[in-house]
């Protein structure tokens, strides 16, 4: 830690200011004039508008890695100061998160203000330290936007294709010390750059996730997106610079799999929900979608589980760090995290769907009578 404190410097950190002010500025611009589908939001806000979309995520992915892999082959450009970075972009992130959910926090009371003028007592109680904390925690708006952009929306890009960068570094900097990647790199890169990909080649799923319809736009989910998901996701990359030796051949046929079995499942799973939201006659499987009284499905994978899609997700990261071996825990904590906040998501999801729906909720469980593995739980 010592060691880290030293090599930041004010410098650095200014340079660092402008590499994640720039970067972030520079994708919300691309966000906004980039041509896109405009999708419309199957979810009613409170003035009875629905909300729409722009996804034009998939074009700036793919034009960031046309961008990447151009200037590599023709100008010998490297992402190694990335890497080189890590720790001050960190401290800027962080830095951000904050100072944005301060603009929303004060943005949003003053639009709240303006739209229901309350009187003094009600300005008290606003200013109560537990609501203050809690709207900077949450938010206060649940879809604020800036020039026509959401922003909630908009976060995931810095937050995955940054991501994105940050783990292709680690390639850079293992072939400028080594000069060769090894096959686990190779295997880590391919493996987040196909999931980025197939986040995008899917965007229009991300709208129906439970953050988006209905979480408010505060620190809790900018410091996720902003710090939490590049910076904490990316650590399998730190483990792996070093590793050259070639893994044996079985070892990565068994992680191809696993990975491969876990992103269709992830995705086929979220998938196969989305489609039967827009359209419960929606073909699942290669026949039409069955479900209870229109409401739940029961087709797919959703016919197996309850919450296999977890399951995939859980399986993906997985994958992921049995690239780096078994030499330390550490490349193995973001899987181990996900299990328990997924699987205690899981059951809380499961408490909503039980008030929500009574005794519907209990005859799926009776016919998907897992929740995220089956024959085990």
């Amino acid at each position: 830690m010592n060691d880290i404190l030293q090599s930041v410097n004010l410098s650095r950190l200014l340079d660092a200011i402008f590499i994640f002010v720039g970067f972030t500025v520079t994708l919300f611009a691309a966000a906004r004039f980039l041509p896109g589908k405009i999708y419309q939001s199957r979810y009613t806000e409170a003035d009875g508008t629905k909300k729409s979309y722009k996804l034009n995520g998939l074009i700036l992915f793919g034009l960031v890695t046309f961008l990447i892999g151009i200037s590599t082959l023709l100008f010998n450009w490297s992402l190694a100061f990335i890497h080189q970075y890590f720790w001050e972009l960190l401290i800027v992130a962080n830095g951000f998160a904050l100072a944005w959910t301060l603009v929303l926090y004060l943005g949003g009371k003053q639009r709240q203000d303006l739209n229901s003028q309350p009187n003094h007592k009600e300005l008290s109680e606003k200013i109560s330290l537990g609501k203050l904390f809690g709207d900077l925690w949450l938010g206060v708006e649940l879809n604020p936007t800036w020039l026509g952009v959401d922003l909630k929306f908009f976060a995931y890009q810095p937050s995955l294709i940054g991501l994105g960068l940050l783990n292709t570094s680690f390639a850079y900097v293992q072939y400028e010390t080594y000069g060769q990647v090894s096959l686990q790199m190779w295997l880590f890169e391919i493996f987040w750059w196909t999931y980025l990909a197939s986040h995008y080649y899917y965007e229009e799923c991300a709208l129906s996730m439970w953050d988006i319809i209905a979480e408010r736009f505060g620190f809790m989910l900018i410091w996720g997106d902003l710090v939490l998901v590049p910076f904490f996701y990316s650590i399998a990359g730190w483990f792996l610079i070093d590793k050259i030796s070639p893994l044996p051949i079985a070892i990565v046929i068994g992680i191809c799999l696993l990975y491969c079995f876990s992103l269709w499942l992830f995705r086929g799973a979220n998938l196969q929900k989305h489609r039967f939201k827009k359209d419960p006659n929606a073909e699942i499987w290669g026949k039409p979608a069955q479900s209870l009284q229109g409401k739940l499905l029961i087709s797919g994978w959703w016919g197996v589980g309850r919450k296999l899609n977890y399951t995939g997700e859980i399986g993906v990261y997985l994958a992921i760090a049995l690239t780096t071996g078994t030499q330390s825990i550490v490349p193995y904590l973001l899987p181990l995290w996900l299990c328990s906040l997924l699987i205690h998501r899981s059951w809380r999801d499961e408490q909503r769907c039980r008030a929500k729906y009574g005794k519907l909720w209990e005859t799926y469980c009776d016919r998907a009578q897992f929740r995220m593995i089956p024959f085990l739980y």
